[in-house]
């Protein structure tokens, strides 16, 4: 196998009692009905077996197939998904496109075990098997090979995300840890969200969407692709009014949630030589998250504390090609988010006199004729950057030996009077390999790990996974794979010297200008955890699983099942607020269920179906002076994102006249208030002419469920919701 091949990027419903019922049978007749169909091709399949067992040894005789998807997610290597330590979810842009999936983060509604919903004011979250609250960690997130959460808060800001729609190439998400190969916050696993080159996107292209709850996205993109150096610039506007209504005491009010975020990326490659290759990428990020008084204020807030946000980041990587069998790439980034949130308060009198004497009273809102009311502005302003390292190495010894390994470093830096009181870094460095071993013709076996040291533990913790693969057939695997993962506190949860200092401030306390007021003073002693020590969370994971693909007549049955028992100790559950600060390494789970991943591709039509069950067991584990309501509190808020059942059928079809329809349906069931079921419809035409093309869609979203799945705030008044769009491209 050349280099040059190897490097190249691949394209690729009710009550929950009736529901549950409803859901069995679908999925039981589904197995039903394709079992037999899958039985004969497995009896085929041995029967390809067998006749390439009469070749010998040679080769060619058990080279694998090439039809079988590869991936480039789970350890670092390229590998088909016959040979990978653990199932991963592939998903194209392709398939984004038709779908007509209008946020990035929806997108994940595809994948099993995976969960979407909004927390806060209208924040996206995403999580895998759960355990997450507003702060979303435990996801490695990566675009192009650029780790893309936020460095001291964990957290992921999908609405501000430099990656439009049209220019992702596929999205890999390995399900289960992959700490062995990305690190401490791989913790559940890696989403790899990969563009596509500039060389395949060279001209000039246009889109528009709108539709409902103020809904606008514009992109636009010009390229060139000359040979050694290609390169896109793209620009992308994304506006939404958010939420209709907000619900508070059983009242509805309008809620001021929406977002209008402006993004500008560059990507370029050039390539020097036969050996050597320069990728370059740049962004920036700017706009608005709208945050609401009434669900996001704070301490007296009598205006809407919006967040502004300007971004950049710049990413180079170095790619040499030594041999036919040997490549590396050296890459370094630097990311910086800042944000800027800031409001102002009235505080009555009488309320503020009691915090001056210690206590901690309700801040009830200023009256309109309040007299001597305490007025300022106060702010969460705060800015990140992360710097990032690696070198990457791959040797291929043979067609049965490869080993990736590399050398990483970090260092993150934050900026904040309110969170820090001033600036602080922490810093990472990591070693990480992964060695595939295949002895035989039908066994792979694949050992890796991750040495990291962080300063926010000072302590070193090795992430190991080892995994045999079973090919049982040309194209059919069982997999056999355990791992352990762990994730440290982030500098937030760690290090935290939260405070408020208000400026502009009115009289009569005008001597309170700049003053510090601390958040360890505002919370309740008796609950506060505020300054304990954390501890890392560990994981340890077994899973057992199938690939499997079944060749029938013009279409190919993909076939992907997934076995997961997982323990999870030491888990950091509780609230940050400035109210209250309830943190501590205080719930254990024990995870089990299982996962399902088909897809049946015709030529013209294409069908898709996924679906999860989880099983958790949750305990609290932290000392034992709480009561049982409170224990079974910091249990909930950690299984917040969990449920039992969850999963997404797709069709995508061809139609005459350049049309193509697209029909999907998302469910998620035992939501903490109900089941989430939306039924998505698109149909677009295609006309092609010399020169240019052009096309046309109409999408309509249905929410079946008029019930909020999580919060009480997340009304949406119309049931239907409508997009229109157009594109061009030249």
């Amino acid at each position: 196998m050349s280099v040059t091949t190897y490097l190249t990027k691949i394209p690729g419903l009710v009550r929950p009692e009736t529901y549950r019922s409803r859901l069995a049978l679908v999925f039981a007749g589904t197995f039903i009905a394709v079992f037999p169909v899958v039985a004969a091709a497995a009896e085929e399949s041995d029967d390809q077996t067998f006749e390439l067992a009469a070749l010998g040894d040679s080769p060619e005789a058990f080279e694998m197939d090439s039809r079988i998807p590869e991936v480039l997610t789970t350890t670092r290597l390229r590998q088909p998904k016959s040979r990978v330590p653990g199932t991963t979810t592939i998903i194209t842009g392709e398939m984004i496109r038709d779908l007509g999936i209008m946020n990035l983060v929806e997108v994940f509604r595809l994948v099993p075990g995976m969960t979407v919903a909004e927390v806060g004011s209208n924040n996206p979250v995403t999580s895998y098997h759960g355990t997450v609250h507003y702060e979303q960690r435990r996801l490695q997130v990566q675009v192009d090979g650029r780790t893309s959460y936020r460095p001291n808060l964990s957290d992921m800001d999908w609405n501000t995300m430099p990656v439009p729609l049209e220019l992702i190439e596929r999205i890999e998400v390995s399900r289960g840890p992959n700490s062995a190969a990305y690190g401490i916050n791989a913790f559940l696993g890696t989403i790899n969200i990969i563009t596509r080159a500039p060389e395949d996107t060279a001209g000039v292209e246009a889109r528009a969407v709108t539709g409902s709850r103020g809904y606008k996205r514009v992109f636009g993109s010009a390229g060139n692709a000359s040979g050694d150096y290609n390169w896109r610039l793209a620009y992308e506007k994304r506006k939404s009014d958010g939420f209709d209504e907000q619900e508070d005491d059983d009242i509805y009010y309008p809620f001021h949630d929406g977002y209008d975020i402006n993004t500008f990326t560059y990507d370029s490659s050039l390539f020097l030589n036969s050996q050597y290759s320069l990728d370059v990428r740049g962004g920036v990020v700017d706009g608005i998250n709208e945050e609401d008084q009434i669900k996001n204020g704070k301490l007296g807030a009598d205006d809407h504390p919006d967040i502004v946000v300007d971004d950049y980041y710049l990413q180079t990587r170095l790619n040499v090609t030594t041999s036919e069998n040997h490549f590396y790439h050296v890459q370094a980034s630097f990311q910086n988010y800042d944000r800027r949130q800031r409001w102002s308060i009235c505080i009555p009198g009488d309320t503020f006199n009691d915090i001056l004497m210690g206590n901690t009273p309700d801040l009830d809102p200023c009256s309109a004729n309040e007299v001597d009311p305490f007025r300022a502005y106060l702010n969460e302003d705060i800015e990140e950057s992360r710097l990032e390292f690696e070198i990457q190495d791959t040797l291929l010894f043979n067609r049965d030996l490869k080993l990736v390994s590399g050398l990483g470093y970090r260092k993150d830096t934050y900026r904040s009077e309110t969170y820090f009181n001033g600036r602080g870094n922490n810093y990472q460095a990591q070693v990480f390999g992964n060695l595939e071993y295949s002895p035989l013709r039908w066994l792979t076996l694949n050992a890796g790990g991750n040495w990291e040291k962080t300063t926010t533990t000072d302590e070193g913790y090795f992430s190991p996974r080892v995994a045999a693969n079973f090919i049982l057939a040309n194209n059919h695997t069982l997999r056999f794979v355990y791992s352990e993962a762990v994730r440290t506190p982030d500098a937030f949860e760690q290090n935290p010297d939260w405070s408020y200092r208000p400026r502009n401030v009115q009289p009569p306390y005008a001597f309170l200008e700049g003053q510090r007021f601390l958040v360890a003073n505002l919370v309740d002693p008796a609950t506060s955890t505020y300054g304990k020590t954390l501890e890392e969370e560990r994981i340890i994971s077994r899973e057992i699983s199938y690939f499997g693909q079944y060749y029938l007549d013009s279409s190919t049955l993909s076939l992907e099942v997934r076995y997961f028992n997982d323990q999870l100790r030491d888990m950091i559950s509780g609230i940050i607020n400035e109210e209250d600060w309830t943190i501590d390494n205080n719930v254990a789970l024990d995870q089990k269920g299982f996962e399902v991943e088909a897809s049946l591709d015709f030529p013209g039509t294409k069908l898709r179906m996924s679906y999860a069950y989880l099983d958790q067991d949750g305990r609290y584990t932290g000392a034992n002076d709480r009561d049982a309501g409170d224990k079974q509190y910091a249990i909930d808020l950690l299984g917040r994102l969990s449920v039992r059942h969850s999963g997404s059928f797709a069709w995508i079809q061809d139609l005459p006249f350049n049309l193509t329809s697209s029909a999907a349906f998302y469910f998620a069931d035992e939501f903490r208030r109900s089941q989430f079921e939306r039924l998505d419809l698109r149909l677009a035409r295609h006309i092609f002419r010399t020169g240019y093309s052009y096309e046309f869609a109409v999408t309509m979203q249905h929410y079946l469920n008029r019930d909020v799945d999580l919060s009480p705030d997340n009304v949406i008044k119309d049931h239907n919701q409508f997009f229109a769009e157009v594109g061009v491209r030249f």
